[in-house]
């Protein structure tokens, strides 16, 4: 009887008596139920037994639970802020933050004052059990020993959200098919099971301010609050209008024709224009149609055709007009044999002692290796022009190896590269074009060192960009190194590291038909002092008969090699007498031919947005003026291109009016 007595008057120091009634006529109808024992590390939760990790404890009056056993309990997640040194308890309704030592507790952000203070039992920490029902709406009751939580966990379902896009954002009248995006936001996994629009058009039939709304209904019969999207439909959108004119409605055989596009659209945004028949002269007489077709962003189309008319004066033939108005590295058609009629001027060269070592041999790559190797020193000018057939991703690398016993002082300058690329005849121009071009520039060398039986890359440029399958690379470079060093053309696959892989990689063997070596006496300078083009005159280059080629050594194997087409061979070509009105113009005479020409101080490139297919086409490199005119090319023979190709020094007909 006196133990009874002594657990009577715990439980009403532990929870006042006042308070009993109400807490447990609150509980009536939750749907979760704890039923703890002080004393105890067991845990009921609606009738299954579970265990804290500490015992309910009774300090002085006021009892303590452990926080992450209760918290789990309830379905909270537990976390630790260290920077502020708070335990936090996160549930679907609120936050709960409590930290050791303090008499408050947040809930959301409002603080909550406890009935004690938390502390650490055995590592964990104990919050106070009446404050823990406060803070998550819980109702206590107690009998004896035992204590009851009970509290509510039903979720009151969410009603979804309606959203949705109108795309696209500029509308026409009569014209613009409308697309409703979804946006809508369902907090269960169904689909809606209905939802409804007002206003909604697939198509709107007048300009104006309209506005769409929209409801979805869930699998819980719950609507969303509508929804409402204002869009501003414009007025239909006006075909453009195609149109143009000419200077004159009748023009001479030859004679420039200028076109005056003066089409128009209502937004001032024609994307498209494209002319057919609109020649700059014509060459036959007769009536010509000429058409203008233009388009809008919106996709609307209109053209215009037109009559003009070609009387048969003659102002200039077709020859006349070509060389006198095509366009600098513009063609024009040529009539081959008449090339061969023109009379061939003879020259001479003085070869200038550089060095230069050509890795072209195998062009096609077909294994991981060595491509060339050499020991070299001062200035050598590097051409590379190889495909990859290897049969994934590669990378070509030049190395540089100092075998000496000091430090090699070596650097790079101009610079021309082309590729990767599939198509060899965009690798062999642009790496000429670029080549002059940086040479014309005359760049500040870019130095390095590189130390005693140390290897470094020296031309990262040629390995930034793999090299794909059946893809081609054509570069030149020039690099000085002020002692010898041994120069290593190396290709492994993308990813791998050429330097570490060097010890186990072998010389490529030579493909048999292309050229790799090192070439002494590189730079050739022709000096012809003759007045050219007074009268029709060519000189050819590549032709390998006045334009010899060079000699050299295969240093991988030690045998005699000559450069055929001299490719990577830099051309000096002075002209101090050309005379006036006299057409430059470059015809090929193999094959196909690009690449560029270094024409006092200006790169032209053979031949703008083409190439020279054949020998029916010539390029325009340069026309004098009315007086006596010095010319100075500097040129190489551009990679994958065919040979021989003639320089033709034309005499140009007179301007006519």
């Amino acid at each position: 009887m006196k133990s009874l007595k002594w657990i009577l008057i715990l439980s009403f120091l532990i929870f006042p008596f006042s308070n009993l009634t109400s807490e447990v006529a609150s509980a009536q109808g939750a749907s979760d139920t704890l039923i703890l024992q002080i004393g105890s590390n067991v845990m009921k939760h609606n009738g299954k037994s579970y265990k804290s990790s500490q015992p309910v404890t009774a300090v002085k009056d006021t009892t303590f639970i452990p926080f992450s056993s209760i918290a789990s309990r309830y379905g909270y997640t537990i976390s630790y802020d260290a920077k502020k040194k708070e335990s936090i308890a996160t549930g679907s309704s609120n936050v709960l933050r409590f930290k050791i030592g303090s008499m408050y507790a947040y809930r959301g952000g409002t603080p909550v004052k406890l009935t004690g203070k938390p502390y650490i039992l055995n590592g964990s920490l104990m919050v106070p059990l009446r404050s823990w029902g406060v803070l998550t709406d819980s109702a206590i009751a107690a009998a004896g020993k035992q204590i009851t939580l009970s509290w509510n966990t039903v979720v009151v379902p969410k009603k979804p959200k309606a959203f949705f896009e109108v795309q696209p954002t500029e509308i026409y009248a009569g014209q613009t098919t409308v697309a409703y995006i979804d946006r809508s936001i369902n907090y269960t996994d169904a689909p809606f099971v209905d939802d409804r629009y007002e206003g909604r058009m697939d198509v709107f039939p007048e300009a104006g301010i309209y506005t769409i709304t929209r409801q979805v209904q869930d699998v819980n019969g719950l609507w969303s609050d509508p929804f409402s999207v204002t869009v501003d439909v414009r007025p239909p959108n006006e075909a453009p209008v195609a149109d143009f004119t000419t200077e004159r409605s009748s023009y001479r055989i030859g004679e420039n024709i200028t076109y005056i596009d003066q089409s128009t659209d209502d937004e001032n945004d024609i994307v498209r224009r494209t002319w057919t028949g609109n020649d700059k002269a014509f060459f036959e007489a007769g009536d010509k149609q000429v058409t203008l077709e233009v388009e809008d962003r919106h996709g609307m189309v209109h053209s215009v055709t037109k009559t003009v008319t070609v009387t048969s004066e003659v102002l200039y033939t077709r020859d006349e007009y070509n060389k006198l108005f095509t366009k600098i590295g513009d063609k024009f058609s040529i009539d081959s044999n008449s090339v061969l009629n023109i009379p061939a001027l003879t020259y001479t060269f003085q070869s200038e002692s550089a060095q230069m070592v050509r890795s072209n041999s195998p062009e096609t790559l077909l294994q991981e290796g060595i491509a060339y190797e050499a020991q070299l020193t001062g200035q050598v000018r590097f051409m590379f022009h190889n495909v990859n057939n290897i049969g994934y991703p590669v990378k070509m690398y030049l190395l540089a190896t100092n075998n000496n016993g000091t430090p090699v002082n070596v650097n790079t300058s101009s610079i021309g590269i082309g590729g990767p690329d599939p198509y060899v005849v965009n690798t062999g121009k642009l790496s000429t074009v670029r080549y002059l071009k940086s040479i014309g520039e005359n760049p500040s060398p870019r130095w390095m060192t590189i130390r005693p039986h140390e290897t470094k890359e020296i031309l990262p440029e040629i390995s930034k960009t793999p090299m794909k399958i059946m893809e081609v690379l054509s570069a030149y470079a020039d690099i000085y190194a002020d002692q010898e060093l041994k120069f290593q053309i190396v290709v492994v696959a993308a990813g791998k590291n050429p330097i570490a892989e060097l010890p186990n990689l072998s010389i490529m063997p030579r493909d048999g038909k292309h050229v790799r070596g090192t070439f002494y006496n590189a730079d050739r300078d022709i000096d012809l002092n003759d007045t050219l083009g007074e009268t029709p005159q060519r000189i050819m280059l590549g032709d390998k008969k006045l334009d010899t080629y060079l000699d050299g050594i295969d240093d991988t194997s030690g045998q005699l090699e000559y450069n055929i087409g001299n490719f990577g061979v830099l051309y000096k070509l002075r002209l101090p007498h050309v005379a006036p009105n006299t057409l430059i113009a470059l015809n090929a005479r193999g094959g196909y031919y690009t690449g560029a020409f270094m024409i006092n101080g200006q790169v032209v490139t053979v031949a703008n947005e083409t190439i020279l297919k054949d020998n029916k086409e010539a390029v325009v490199l340069y026309r004098t003026g009315n007086s006596e005119e010095s010319v100075e090319m500097v040129f190489t023979l551009a990679a994958g291109s065919n040979l021989p190709v003639a320089m033709l020094f034309l005499p140009l007909p007179g301007f006519r009016k």
